[in-house]
């Protein structure tokens, strides 16, 4: 058993949950509405992770769109309006991940979410999918007024769920994830099923996982360094 209790730290779009379909969907809604051609999910699935405002923009530069501020607001209002709606039509946890989640709250851990997604948007899809019970914290973009790779963000979430940031781990997906574990100062666990636009690995994250049942390992791994360096 691990005796000191840990804050393990979750980004949600690609990490957690598999929410490129109905995230593209929202923005193939807006792309219509602009009478633009929707985008296939597949190319797609690597532009999330930088919020709906930023996933607007990718969207119409790849269709060779650019449009100005009072557009884009116009636009993401829309987009969130609509998926707020739609917001757990098609989204999953990934595979294994509520196994790896009670394993990990069995041995006392604290488990947090840290998100680019507005908080409210994030509670929405967790209580939708059963899953918002399980978290001490839940912060999103608007949460603390700043976004990862800022490390305010991911600092702010571990104080809400409890814990101390040298007894904290940071999983996710993309740059995004790992820019805000380096500048915190806290280890990170790559999973390498998520959107990116740079392949993870070669974000050099403290470990890499391929499958959530590879997740416990990796934490108490993690753990274990954080104990000795602490006791240096």
């Amino acid at each position: 058993m691990i005796m000191t209790a840990h804050t393990i730290v979750f980004d949600l779009d690609g990490t957690l949950v598999d929410t490129a379909p109905d995230l593209i969907s929202a923005l193939n809604h807006v792309l219509d509405r602009e009478g633009l051609p929707p985008v296939p999910l597949q190319s797609a699935r690597n532009m999330i992770g930088a919020g709906a405002r930023k996933l607007i923009e990718r969207g119409l530069e790849a269709e060779g769109r650019i449009v100005g501020v009072a557009d884009i607001n116009r636009l993401t209002a829309d987009f969130i309006a609509y998926y707020a709606d739609h917001i757990a039509d098609e989204s999953r946890p990934f595979e294994g991940l509520e196994a790896a989640l009670d394993r990990l709250a069995e041995r006392g851990h604290r488990l947090a979410v840290c998100t680019n997604k507005l908080e409210w948007l994030s509670r929405r899809l967790l209580d939708a999918l059963g899953l918002s019970q399980r978290f001490a914290a839940i912060c999103g973009a608007d949460t603390f007024g700043v976004q990862k790779p800022d490390p305010t963000i991911l600092r702010e979430t571990v104080a809400r769920a409890g814990g101390q940031l040298a007894a904290s781990i940071m999983v996710g997906d993309a740059g995004t994830d790992v820019g805000v574990a380096r500048r915190a100062g806290v280890p990170v666990i790559g999973v390498s099923f998520g959107y990116t636009d740079v392949p993870i690995e070669e974000l050099k994250p403290d470990r890499l996982i391929h499958h959530m049942r590879d997740l416990p390992a990796a934490a108490t791994s993690l753990m274990g360094r954080l104990s000795a360096e602490a006791s240096a």
